[in-house]
């Protein structure tokens, strides 16, 4: 009797009879729009200081560790009289191939400044491939904190730094290990943010371990240390010669490698291999 019930409420369609009092749940996009995700990845920002000084260092951990490769970073020294960023260096190239980006917010956990991150902007066309690589100037906030409103971007309704940031990072201890408990909203990022405290955990086989109830590692970096200093002369083995040769190898380019004195490649060209 199931298929009878299904004709019958196509029948009901039919005819008019509303036999559903309850609200529609299909949104009218793209007049009307849902709330994005708290974790929602999205177009990328580079973020200023209160003073409107830039956060990036240039020291291309972001191109480093995105497994798309889409990221091209190159530092460039600051000029003392009149530096761009408070580091030593800055990001003097910076772009981001939105064909080849996959928005894994990596290279947001990598930022040592925090320097880079994401909106929940996610509507954007390109008619053209140029305009997929995103340069410094278009990713750069102003001095408000907001990102550039580029031609092909919809950025109907404004710009909510408080709403259509995503500004959440995961939680991570010093060892590396993801604390899940008690995760901390981060959306005030853009321009002037700041970031609560990591909390750090221990994963044994009972599960996650609050961050309060953590042993004391001074005694046993302290041991460790005493065994450096005193157990390596007495647990090493006489018999074995001791090596006085010194080999060095040439310095090889690793892919990612890019030459500071070299002429800056063309745009178009820079993500073609």
């Amino acid at each position: 009797m199931g298929y009878l019930n299904g004709f019958g409420v196509v029948i009901k369609k039919w005819i008019g009879v509303k036999s559903d009092t309850g609200a529609r749940i299909t949104t009218q996009y793209p007049e009307e729009t849902r709330p994005k995700p708290e974790r929602f990845h999205g177009r990328h920002v580079l973020n200023r200081y209160e003073d409107g000084m830039e956060k990036c260092i240039g020291c291309e951990l972001c191109a480093g560790v995105c497994p798309a490769k889409c990221i091209y970073v190159r530092g460039q020294d600051n000029d003392p009289e009149n530096p761009t960023s408070p580091g030593e260096r800055f990001g003097f190239v910076y772009e981001i191939n939105y064909l080849r980006c996959i928005h894994c917010d990596l290279c947001v956990e990598a930022c040592p400044t925090e320097a880079i991150t994401e909106t929940k902007l996610f509507e954007f066309a390109f008619t053209n491939r140029a305009d997929a690589i995103y340069t410094k100037d278009e990713l750069l906030v102003d001095d408000s904190g907001h990102p550039q409103q580029l031609p092909w971007e919809n950025w109907s309704g404004g710009f909510d730094p408080a709403q259509d940031s995503s500004g959440w990072m995961r939680a991570t201890a010093p060892s590396g290990d993801a604390d899940f408990v008690g995760i901390v909203a981060w959306a005030g990022e853009l321009g002037y943010g700041v970031r609560d405290p990591q909390r750090a955990s221990i994963e044994d086989e009972s599960g996650p371990v609050p961050a309060g109830a953590h042993h004391d590692h001074a005694a046993h970096d302290h041991a460790a240390q005493d065994h450096g200093e005193h157990g390596d002369a007495d647990h090493a083995d006489p018999t074995e010669p001791e090596s006085t040769e010194t080999e060095s190898t040439p310095a090889t380019k690793t892919p990612g490698h890019f030459d500071s004195t070299a002429d800056l490649p063309e745009k178009k060209r820079r993500f073609g291999k």
